[in-house]
């Protein structure tokens, strides 16, 4: 073993089911390191999302090396660190604090979309792109989606200022892409011109179960994409299978974000086809929860 312990925790709400200190402490042993996760779940302790500043300060005092972030903290832990890395200063969501001389903030849901995206829909064609959900993770996957190379996305969500907000940030850090919002109901009119669609809402998981939106509009050429990894096989993700469409699930984004933050955590780079094919043995062996991309 390393003479170097690593203790690392997950701070969030509802955070008990999550996959990711398995998934962590599995990769840490093929690597020969003392590597301890532990979740913190707020709601079990009793502790307010808006105490996360003495969180912070208690792990780092207690000897934690680096905490992932989850609901409901991300935006909430910002003012708390000494220093934030530009995607997530972008973002406005941390979901990775590494404790160190100074207590640095980043954020894995751009970079775990991004190679999930290269890796799961190869050559998938992005001159017109649809973005269902323009909640924390959905203005990280649009941001994706642009480095990516769409030229044209359309941002859609429930909370039409919400998706006009977004469609603002991500047109001012992409001036040359075309990005503008619309709402649900003209979704009849958008999917069928459209190369893909990444559904980026809680629909489909365990506690809201369903789909988004109504699986006639589902075309073989359109590619369909969901951030929401357990279940794995969505409702949403079958019905597109069925219809003929090339599907991306959720886990690809899980682990490479759960990639991105091992590596900044260790140093080390993971084997993430290993982590990949672990984490796929646990999502199958667990019952569903309600839970997308924590990291």
């Amino acid at each position: 073993m390393t003479s170097k312990p690593y203790l690392v925790g997950l701070v969030g709400q509802g955070v008990g089911p999550s996959l990711t200190p398995a998934l962590h402490m599995a990769e840490a042993r093929e690597h020969g390191l003392d590597y301890v996760y532990r979740t913190i779940d707020l709601n079990e302790i009793g502790i307010a999302p808006a105490r996360i500043g003495e969180v912070l300060f208690w792990a780092r005092a207690l000897g934690f090396d680096a905490l992932n972030i989850t609901h409901p903290c991300k935006q909430l832990v910002i003012p708390h660190l000494d220093d934030v890395e530009d995607d997530a200063a972008a973002l406005g969501a941390v979901n990775t604090v590494v404790f160190g001389d100074r207590v640095m903030g980043y954020n894995t849901d751009k970079p775990g979309f991004a190679t999930g995206f290269a890796e799961g829909l190869p050559d998938a064609a992005t001159a017109n792109v649809v973005l269902l959900g323009a909640g924390g993770a959905g203005a990280a996957v649009g941001h994706a989606l642009l480095d990516l190379g769409v030229e044209h996305l359309t941002v859609v969500d429930l909370d039409v200022d919400r998706a006009s907000a977004l469609v603002r940030d991500l047109a001012d850090r992409h001036p040359q892409v075309r990005v503008d919002s619309s709402s649900f109901d003209k979704l009849s009119i958008v999917l069928p011109h459209s190369d893909g669609i990444v559904h980026c809402t809680p629909t489909g998981m365990a506690d809201h179960p369903g789909l988004p939106f109504d699986q006639a509009l589902l075309h073989p050429a359109l590619w369909v994409a969901d951030i929401v990894y357990r279940p794995l096989e969505t409702a949403l993700l079958a019905a597109a299978r069925a219809a003929g469409c090339r599907t991306l699930d959720g886990g690809h984004m899980a682990v490479h974000q759960a990639t991105t933050a091992f590596e900044l955590i260790t140093g080390i780079t993971p084997d993430a086809d290993r982590m990949s094919r672990h984490f796929r043995s646990l999502a199958g062996s667990n019952p569903p929860a309600d839970v997308t991309s924590e990291n």
